[in-house]
């Protein structure tokens, strides 16, 4: 069966149901789509020797969470490249030759990974979602990543090294925040989107229950932050267990909760909502006090033959 595009996925997912509300909101993705632009700030041409992004993290969540106690820096904010993975992914690795890409490591939970970054033009690919997927929470949790990329940091020779968690992404990994499935469903059920050819037959994602008014703008927002607040300890795990002078810690892209009736993430957009990510400066010092358990920190083998497992854990995240 053919694969249906992105883009009607959401139309359906904003038409059926909603009313004026969809009018409104495809008034607004035309408008956002072609009346609008956003220049983009560089990301793989920034300075930096470690990369952390963080998955859809807004600006302002990310100022609310860390503040002036936070322990990591508030830092300032620039704007994405991309309101999806696929198109910051496209980016920040698409363009560039492999001699710019020869020095450069990138662990990532994202399973986007498989069809938008040439694992062979990098100097290092570990796709941690491959083996560390949890299938109880649908998602790949934090420490999974902290430890490849304490061990990418400690064991091969990288240049930059880029550290891509999949929190704070939906599903919410936080106890108490089940990530909004309803009617009894496990923890682990889609909360961040339906395939079309299961509307109705699933539980609707986080974003579908907002936008129709099954939760409200404040309980999103809560399990958002509480999603955020989740990974922070393994972020900070991470900048100090392996070696940077400049560390940058960012996002890929943010959410709309609504904002020009606009819900979660989608392509193309100049909506400040998705594009404006933290940007905040540190350095990170190795200094040996955790040791992630043993494991391969070798390349990745070529394993894009097998786009089953693929498909699944995108589907688990919404994607598709």
């Amino acid at each position: 069966m053919a694969r249906v595009p992105a883009a009607v996925v959401d139309a359906a997912r904003g038409l059926r149901g909603a009313g004026l509300g969809a009018v409104r909101e495809v008034c607004w993705r035309t408008y956002l789509r072609y009346g609008r632009h956003l220049e983009a700030d560089p990301v793989f041409d920034a300075d930096w020797d470690l990369l952390v992004v963080l998955d859809a993290c807004r600006a302002d969540l990310w100022a609310e969470v860390v503040g002036p106690e936070g322990g990591l820096p508030v830092g300032t904010t620039r704007t994405s490249p991309g309101g999806t993975s696929t198109e910051w992914l496209d980016a920040v690795f698409g363009a560039r030759s492999a001699a710019a890409l020869a020095g450069v490591g990138y662990v990532t939970a994202n399973p986007y990974s498989a069809d938008h970054v040439d694992g062979h033009a990098l100097g290092y690919l570990r796709e941690v979602w491959r083996d560390a997927w949890d299938d109880d929470r649908g998602t790949v949790l934090p420490r999974a990543v902290t430890d490849a990329a304490v061990r990418a940091g400690r064991e091969t020779d990288l240049d930059r090294l880029v550290v891509h968690y999949m929190q704070p992404h939906f599903p919410c990994i936080a106890d108490g925040h089940a990530g909004g499935a309803t009617g009894g469903e496990p923890a682990r059920a889609r909360d961040d989107g339906v395939a079309l050819e299961s509307w109705g037959d699933r539980p609707l994602s986080v974003w579908e229950d907002l936008r129709f008014g099954r939760r409200s703008t404040a309980d999103v927002w809560a399990a958002y932050r509480a999603n955020l607040e989740a990974v922070l300890d393994d972020v900070r795990l991470l900048v100090s267990n392996v070696d940077a002078d400049r560390a940058v810690i960012t996002a890929d892209h943010g959410n709309a909760v609504g904002e020009r009736g606009i819900y979660g993430h989608a392509a193309g957009l100049a909506l400040p909502a998705l594009r404006e990510v933290p940007w905040a400066v540190t350095t990170a010092t190795d200094g040996g006090r955790y040791q992630p358990p043993p494991g391969d920190v070798r390349p990745e083998s070529d394993e894009r033959g097998t786009d089953t497992p693929v498909t699944a854990r995108l589907d688990a995240l919404g994607y598709r």
